[in-house]
């Protein structure tokens, strides 16, 4: 699946494994990627949205335990999450580490690269029965923070269309009197629809998906 991407995707230089080197300034990251954009935004204005940053080696050879990373400010440590096998960092901007002389290490050879970009997902409620029109709204929503986080470069960001109803194997989600059938991918992708977006119906599943990410194609 494409990666959504406010701007070109960085190509970022990764350190070497036995000496751990630089792999980008944490103020760099934070601001290129704009996640000090997307969380100044209201609380109320995202919350159906779960914002990824993406980190994943161009070499395929590299699995998600092998990417390390590490901020390193003055005579501190402190190690980011681990990825998820799905090579996702949630990574929250630290006020007290946007500073010049605060550093990201990593663990793969100086030679590697990588491709960052975002995954985005909406919180689905408990259960396997939600109404539609919190789900649905967060399209709308995604697409607004998008423009915020872009600032002028808006014109060139994503537009997000669908929802896109990750399974573990087949399955079938009803939407009001209408059924879907999950794709090879065990996936069900939905664009809103503004009559249900009005009507609000309930949606049913046979069983509760993995996530629900948001996609622009």
């Amino acid at each position: 699946m494409k990666k959504l991407a406010l701007l070109p995707l960085l190509l970022l230089s990764l350190a070497a494994h036995a000496e751990e080197r630089e792999w980008v300034p944490y103020k760099k990251l934070v601001e290129q990627m704009r996640l000090d954009k997307f969380y100044a935004i209201p609380p109320a204005e995202r919350d159906k949205i779960n914002l990824f940053l993406v980190v994943k080696p161009l070499n395929k050879a590299y699995k998600p335990e092998d990417v390390v990373l590490t901020v390193v400010q003055g005579g501190e440590r402190h190690p980011l999450p681990a990825l998820t096998p799905d090579y996702r960092l949630n990574l929250i901007p630290n006020p007290k580490w946007l500073t010049d002389d605060t550093k990201i290490l990593t663990s793969l050879p100086k030679e590697e690269k990588s491709n960052t970009g975002y995954d985005v997902t909406t919180p689905l409620p408990p259960g396997n029965q939600w109404n539609y029109t919190p789900i649905m709204s967060s399209v709308e929503q995604s697409n607004h923070a998008i423009k915020k986080m872009a600032g002028a470069f808006s014109l060139f960001a994503p537009t997000i269309k669908v929802v896109v109803f990750k399974f573990g194997k087949p399955a079938q989600l009803k939407v009001g009197s209408t059924v879907y059938n999950t794709d090879a991918k065990h996936q069900i992708r939905l664009k809103p629809d503004s009559a249900w977006m009005k009507e609000n119906p309930i949606m049913l599943a046979s069983e509760r998906p993995l996530e629900a990410e948001l996609d622009s194609e």
